[in-house]
């Protein structure tokens, strides 16, 4: 009986190294899956390592989860320059502005953007002070060097194309200066053919200015440049070259350079437009700077509150004044006469002030009328220079 259980051992001895050796078998095929996966995942955890950053980078900048990026949705980050330049944004306050299509035409004007800050030019309040930036973008090499400041007042380009008028001694001065002109031809002669003396703004990019100039001259008005900025509301076009707050300074600096360029015999510029670019002051800095150097004034047109440029140029020690009155953003013969009142009135109360017209048909039919009369009450028609010489102690 014993002997069965003996020959059925040795008879199944055999087979168990062959079972052993599938086991094996198959635990090798496990290890060898096994260390190919950790292989793998170690490949992928390296590509991952190296393109994971720009996923997130560009998620964070988008505002969605990096796992939703690809790869090649990738953007280098803005740099810090760029992004610190205002940017144009939608303004409540200059949203009735109407896109006008048409820069020629006299109806491509600033008028309607006269009319928020008008209140505030009425009530006689001065500006914010604001200290000038730190630093402003200096030419590169390959700009022409930037003119020689002047350092005396005595030869000062605004005082040598200045018109000659001596303050008449308890007269208040009224200042009347039309902008846009040199672009309609027929406007522009009714406006030098108007009483001197007035001062004359013209358009950088207007047409026949240096004859245009010379006749305004031989008139005896004083002369502006209107140099065009941008305007808060982004669907009204400011004109060709004009000073954008996204342009780089060296490029404004050279816009600034070709429109004090188109004729000669200027005192210095106010701002044609500008209710965004007036608020820069980087911006600002160069165009008053450019000024200075040339020893020129700056007429602030104040087309919005927030102006940093009498300011500035007061900081300075340039010569600048500020408007007081817009006459006509309302086209009519009762508004344009109203707000002259109120000129004689301001003009009255500090001595002087400055109103800012246009040469529309209703203006100049009711300045052609109002001039004598002024002058008979007993006010004193002058230039622009005249009232920055008496407020600088200089006239």
């Amino acid at each position: 009986m014993a002997s069965k259980p003996v020959k059925h051992l040795i008879r199944r001895a055999p087979r168990q190294p062959v079972r052993a050796r599938r086991h094996l078998r198959v635990l090798s095929a496990v290890a060898a899956v096994f260390v190919a996966g950790v292989g793998v995942g170690a490949l992928i955890a390296g590509w991952v390592a190296t393109e994971e950053p720009r996923g997130i980078h560009v998620a964070l900048e988008r505002g969605r989860p990096a796992l939703e990026v690809p790869v090649r949705a990738y953007r280098p980050p803005v740099r810090d320059a760029q992004r610190a330049r205002p940017q144009p944004t939608a303004d409540p306050e200059t949203s009735e502005l109407a896109a006008l299509p048409d820069p020629v035409p006299l109806t491509h004007e600033h008028g309607d953007e006269h009319r928020h800050v008008n209140e505030r030019a009425n009530e006689e309040q001065s500006p914010p002070v604001v200290p000038p930036p730190a630093s402003v973008e200096t030419p590169s090499e390959s700009e022409p060097a930037p003119p020689t400041r002047i350092t005396s007042s005595k030869t000062a380009t605004w005082l040598a194309n200045a018109v000659g008028v001596a303050p008449a001694e308890g007269r208040p001065m009224i200042a009347i200066v039309i902008d846009d002109l040199g672009i309609d031809q027929r406007r522009t002669k009714r406006a030098i053919a108007l009483p001197a003396p007035l001062t004359l703004a013209f358009i950088p990019y207007g047409y026949n200015l240096r004859d245009l100039a010379k006749s305004s001259h031989d008139a005896g008005h004083e002369l502006l440049v209107h140099v065009n900025m941008e305007p808060t509301d982004r669907g009204v076009d400011p004109g060709p070259k004009a000073l954008l707050t996204s342009l780089p300074l060296a490029e404004i600096r050279r816009r600034m350079d070709w429109a004090l360029g188109q004729f000669d015999g200027f005192v210095g510029i106010n701002n044609h437009m500008g209710s965004r670019f007036t608020e820069w002051p980087d911006g600002m800095e160069v165009v008053l700077q450019t000024l200075r150097g040339r020893g020129l004034l700056f007429l602030d047109s104040l087309t919005s509150t927030k102006s940093v440029g009498a300011a500035l140029a007061r900081a300075h020690g340039m010569p600048y004044a500020a408007r007081d009155i817009f006459l006509d953003h309302d086209r009519t013969l009762e508004f344009v006469a109203a707000q002259l009142k109120q000129t004689e009135r301001i003009a009255r109360r500090n001595g002087h002030a400055i109103a800012i017209g246009h040469p529309h048909d209703v203006t100049v039919e009711v300045l052609t009328d109002w001039i004598p009369k002024a002058q008979a009450a007993g006010f004193q028609l002058v230039p622009l220079s005249a009232i920055v010489r008496k407020r600088r102690g200089e006239g």
